[in-house]
């Protein structure tokens, strides 16, 4: 029989008594009440008219929300401070722009011991040292290539094409030459320098920074003209480190080119009464130039000529050299004389002076 004040049927479902242990473990305790977000009205507030049936509580996050916000605000701040502060105070900032050094250059004249020989081109060739000498750019031969310590096989590459296009410009070009053309040039040289290189162009003077000889070769369109295009040339370049950011590139060549007075035909030959006449003469130039290249010197191709020094002839040596060369023509004689014995054609350590004597010696054919 079922207990007394119970049904006959047990104690129904849902009733207190009846299943509790399912409940046990929801505790309904005084911070839970609190913490609820809504709360019944009492009997008296329901009664009033529009009156809802609950209301909402102010949860934790507004009572304490403008507190939170300045928190926030305050470590935004300080993040901002110290990420300004290290950019300032970095310990492995970029190391500062190098200054590019300005040109040096020297043109040295080599007189002629006696009368200047004039002739065909081909045959002032064959009796000259420039007889074995390769035509134009395939002269300038590069060395074998390797890498360095801080440049790949394909930096020292660049490096040595950008000297060899730098002696083809300034050396080889026909506009540059005889035309007056600068542009060739100037778009090889570091932007650093392009006023150095402008001021020696519009306004060159031998004072050991502004020669436009310095830079290249030319002559007075008005006076010289090449008697043939052909320019014979011979010589060697190198290379070397100088430093963890710069490759260095030194040249040494010589060039033999034919020239005859400009504005007069294309006849080479020495007229009957031993006068040169129209005949061509050859002219030399030994060029010994040093370059400097950085990394973005290789990425724009284009080079920071340091040295430049040139040992050319037949000039007198009161030839004023800075603007343009002054070779002899054919038949003609130095007005001074400097020292004697100064080979264009011998390789090795130029003997820096303020005039020499052309000396040449046998044709190295």
């Amino acid at each position: 029989m079922a207990g007394r004040g119970d049904p006959p049927e047990g104690t129904p479902e849902g009733l207190p008594g009846g299943n509790e242990d399912e409940y046990r473990s929801v505790v309904f305790d005084e911070s839970f009440v609190r913490a609820a977000r809504l709360q019944e009205f009492s009997a008296q507030e329901r009664m009033g008219d529009h009156a809802r049936a609950v209301r909402s509580r102010p949860g934790w996050g507004l009572r304490n929300g403008p507190r939170h916000f300045l928190v926030l605000v305050l470590l935004v701040a300080m993040a901002f401070g110290t990420a300004i502060y290290m950019g300032v105070r970095h310990p492995y900032r970029p190391p500062e722009p190098r200054a590019v050094q300005a040109l040096r250059s020297t043109v040295v004249p080599l007189a002629p011991q006696g009368t200047v020989p004039g002739g065909d081109p081909a045959g002032l060739y064959a009796r000259s040292p420039a007889a074995g000498f390769r035509a134009g750019a395939a002269g300038i031969t590069l060395p074998a290539v390797r890498h360095t310590k801080n440049f790949s096989d394909d930096q020292v590459m660049t490096a040595l094409t950008i000297a060899k296009d730098y002696l083809v410009a300034s050396s080889l070009d026909p506009a540059v030459l005889t035309e007056g053309a600068v542009r060739p040039v100037r778009v090889l040289v570091d932007p650093d320098q392009l006023t150095q290189f402008d001021r020696s162009m519009s306004a060159p003077e031998d004072d050991g920074h502004h020669a436009a000889t310095g830079w290249l070769v030319r002559f007075e369109p008005d006076r010289i003209a090449l008697a043939v295009p052909e320019v014979r040339v011979q010589g060697t370049l190198a290379f070397a480190e100088a430093g963890p950011d710069a490759l260095e590139v030194t040249s040494d060549h010589t060039f033999a080119y034919t020239v005859r007075p400009a504005g007069q035909g294309a006849d080479t030959t020495a007229g009957k009464d031993g006068r040169a006449g129209d005949a061509a003469s050859l002219f030399t130039v030994r060029r010994q130039l040093h370059f400097r290249f950085d990394r973005d010197d290789l990425r724009t191709h284009r080079a920071e000529l340091l040295l430049s020094y040139a040992e050319a002839g037949p000039m007198s040596c009161s030839a004023d050299a800075a603007a343009t060369m002054q070779p002899l023509p054919a038949g003609g004689r130095a007005t001074g004389e400097g020292p004697a014995g100064t080979d264009p054609y011998e390789t090795g350590r130029a003997a820096a002076a303020v005039c020499g004597t052309l000396a040449t010696g046998q044709p190295s054919g």
